[in-house]
C-alpha cells in the first residue's frame, strides 16, 4: 500500500499510512491535483470569521479542493458540515491537535456541524500487532483530547466506526458499488496479500462526507480539514459523489509538522520525537531539551553564523502548535538568524510554554470524562 513521488534524488513517499523524505509541497499539490490557497480565499474566510487563523496566515494550511465553491454556496445561504477524524493507534501528540484546533475555528466561524470519525476499524486492519480492545482503549483516550479542545457539543458528533457501523454502512455500500478494485489499487497501491477489509475501508471513510445529505434527504456541502496525506481517500470520494447524487466534498489541506528529531513528520512510532498530550510536564521538558535544532555545532559558530529556523522543530512547535503571536515570532526568527539567541534559550522558552499548555489541556481532558457521551453518535445524525 505505497505510492511514491520522487523529489530529485530523494524518494518522497506520501500515502495515508506513511510519509517519508523531503516534502516538496508545490510538487505534491501538482501531483495530487489540488490548488494552492490564494490571498483572495484567505480574505473571504477572514470576512466570515472576523480574522484569519494563524495556521492559515502562516501557510500550514496551504492547499484545497473546491474551497471557493463551498464559500460561494455559503454566501448563497447554504451551510456546510465539517468532517475530520483520527485513526486511534496510540496517544495523541501535539501535531494531531493542529488540525483539530483549526477545525474548531471553522466550526465557530461558520456555525457548522462537525462529524468526527474515529477509524478504529482501519487501525485494526492495518496494525496486526493491536487487538480491537487495545485500539478501543486508544480511541477512548483520543476522544478525551478531542472534547478537551472545546468543540460545540450541540454541533459535534464523534463517530466510532465499529460501534456506529449501522449509521455508515448504507452510504458506504452505495459508495463501494461505484468504485472498482482497479481504482483503489491504483490510488492506494493495494496488493494481493492485503486483507479484504482494508480494500473496502475507503468506502467507510467516504461515508461521513455524505452522511448529512443522506440523513436530510437533500444536498448538504461538506468541508474536510485534514493533512494532505489523507487526500487519496477524498479523490475517490469526490469521484463517486455525483454518481450517488451527493455534492463533492471540499477539502483544505495542511502540511506535515516535523518531529523533534532531525527529519520526518511527527509520529507516534517515534515517541521520543513528539510531545504527547498525556506527557507529564517533566517528560515534555526532557524531550524538548534533547531535541534537534537548526542551530550551529558550537556556541561560537552560532553567534557568528546564526541558526536556521526554517529547519528547526523548536521554532516549528512554537510557531505552528503553540501559536506564538506574530511580533514574538518575527523577533525570534530574526534573533535566530543573527545569532542573538542560542538554541538552549529557545528550548527553555518552548519547554515552559509547553508545560503550561499540558497542565491546562490535561485538566480539560479530565473534565471531558464527565460529558463524553454527549459527543458520541448514538443514533443517526444529530
Amino acid at each position: 500500500m505505497k505510492s511514491t513521488l520522487r523529489n530529485g534524488k530523494d524518494e518522497m513517499v506520501v500515502t495515508p499510512w506513511e510519509v517519508m523524505g523531503e516534502i516538496d509541497y508545490d510538487r505534491l499539490s501538482r501531483e495530487f491535483g489540488t490548488h494552492i490557497i490564494t490571498d483572495e480565499l484567505l480574505q473571504r474566510i477572514a470576512k466570515k470569521a472576523g480574522y484569519i487563523h494563524p495556521l492559515l496566515k502562516r501557510g500550514l494550511f496551504f492547499s484545497h479542493r473546491d474551497l471557493d465553491v463551498i464559500l460561494d454556496e455559503y454566501d448563497h445561504g447554504k451551510p456546510f458540515v465539517l468532517y475530520t477524524g483520527r485513526g486511534p493507534s496510540g496517544p495523541v501528540h501535539l501535531g494531531h491537535l493542529v488540525t483539530w484546533i483549526f477545525t474548531k475555528y471553522l466550526q465557530d466561524a461558520f456555525n457548522a456541524k462537525l462529524y468526527f470519525q474515529m477509524t478504529d476499524d482501519e487501525k485494526f486492519l492495518i496494525n496486526p500487532k493491536y487487538t480491537l480492545t487495545e485500539i478501543h482503549n486508544f480511541m477512548y483516550e483520543n476522544i478525551l483530547d478531542v472534547i478537551a479542545l472545546g468543540f460545540n457539543k450541540e454541533k459535534t458528533k464523534i463517530i466510532t466506526d465499529v460501534k456506529n457501523i449501522g449509521s455508515l454502512y448504507e452510504v458506504a455500500l452505495k459508495v463501494a458499488r461505484k468504485v472498482n478494485f482497479s481504482t483503489v489499487k491504483a490510488v492506494f497501491g493495494f496488493k494481493e496479500s492485503d486483507n479484504i477489509g482494508i480494500i473496502f475501508f475507503p468506502a467507510i471513510q467516504a461515508a461521513p462526507a455524505f452522511l448529512e445529505s443522506a440523513l436530510k434527504g437533500r444536498s448538504v456541502p461538506c468541508l474536510i480539514p485534514a493533512a494532505i496525506d489523507q487526500d487519496p481517500y477524498w479523490r475517490i470520494t469526490r469521484d463517486v459523489a455525483s454518481k450517488l447524487g451527493y455534492p463533492k466534498p471540499a477539502q483544505i489541506h495542511s502540511k506535515f509538522l516535523p518531529g523533534l528529531g532531525k527529519e520526518g513528520k511527527m509520529s507516534s512510532s517515534q515517541p521520543e520525537t513528539c510531545i504527547f498530550t498525556t506527557d507529564s510536564p517533566e517528560v515534555s521538558e526532557k524531550k524538548i531539551m534533547n531535541a534537534y535544532t537548526g542551530g550551529q555545532a558550537t556556541l561560537e559558530e552560532q553567534k557568528k553564523l546564526g541558526g536556521n529556523p526554517d529547519i528547526c522543530p523548536i521554532f516549528f512547535y512554537d510557531y505552528y502548535v503553540l501559536l506564538s503571536d506574530d511580533k514574538e515570532a518575527i523577533q525570534l526568527r530574526r534573533k535566530c538568524r543573527t545569532g542573538e539567541v542560542l538554541c538552549g534559550e529557545c528550548k527553555k522558552n518552548l519547554a515552559e510554554k509547553t508545560k503550561r499548555f499540558l497542565v491546562q489541556h490535561q485538566k480539560k481532558r479530565e473534565d471531558a470524562k464527565n460529558n463524553l457521551t454527549e459527543y458520541l453518535l448514538e443514533r443517526n445524525g444529530f
